[in-house]
């Protein structure tokens, strides 16, 4: 994974509107739940690469120490071996003195060649680390774009469920005022009442019949006694 693709990467993961993402969403809560696996992939394939970029980091600064040791080194051989020369020098011994300042002339080579190359490391080492502390602050970003995520999943599967069981409840509520009970109440007392009228004009009506027959009996007593009186007066 190039450096381009890892900071593009990151900073596109970073800047993620969640609120935008979701109201296109059809169903946010599985979108939500893609997204909270894509980010966790993601999120692992970017710790793999900044730990290696870091890496690599690191192996170049160990780099740059050694030759820097290496020159501080490198000088300190060339100076042992010169003020050597010029001890040999004040002693008479030409040859030797040569020698040592020869021994010097390549110490100093190697510190310059040392030098050279810690120079040369130092912009790409300033230049990766400050890559790796984008990297750094891209993936402390992912991971607090990623709680986010899962924060914003569990509030959407409880209000889910809650509109869900208001659902049911209210669909309950509906189906008790379709269905009322009273109202099966109220049309079973009618029927009751009906039948109690009924029952209650039978009665009347044999009432009726009933005093009609006493009226024909007290009638046929009025003319019997009429029939008696008749001939008691005939008597």
């Amino acid at each position: 994974m190039t450096k381009q693709t890892i900071l593009g990467r990151v900073a596109q993961l970073a800047k993620a509107n969640i609120n935008a993402l979701l109201d296109q969403a059809e169903d946010p809560q599985k979108m939500l739940d893609q997204l909270i696996r894509d980010y966790t992939g993601n999120i692992a394939e970017a710790e793999e690469a900044v730990a290696a970029t870091i890496g690599n980091l690191r192996l170049m600064e160990q780099d740059h120490q050694e030759d820097v040791a290496a020159a501080k080194e490198w000088g300190e051989k060339a100076l042992a071996a010169s003020r050597k020369a010029d001890a040999l020098r004040a002693g008479g011994q030409t040859a030797d003195a040569d020698r040592f300042d020869n021994l010097a002339k390549v110490a100093l080579g190697r510190q310059l060649q040392s030098e050279k190359e810690a120079r040369t490391a130092e912009p790409t080492i300033a230049s990766q680390t400050e890559v790796v502390e984008k990297l750094k602050s891209g993936l402390v970003q992912m991971k607090s774009k990623l709680s986010e995520l899962q924060a914003k999943r569990d509030e959407l599967v409880a209000r889910a469920t809650s509109a869900q069981a208001q659902n049911r409840m209210m669909d309950a509520v509906k189906n008790i005022d379709v269905l009322d009970p009273t109202s099966e109440l109220s049309r079973f007392e009618d029927k009751v009442r009906r039948e109690e009228a009924r029952a209650m004009g039978k009665q009347e009506l044999a009432a009726s019949s009933l005093d009609a027959q006493f009226e024909q009996l007290d009638a046929l007593g009025d003319s019997a006694e009429i029939e008696a009186r008749l001939a008691a007066l005939k008597g």
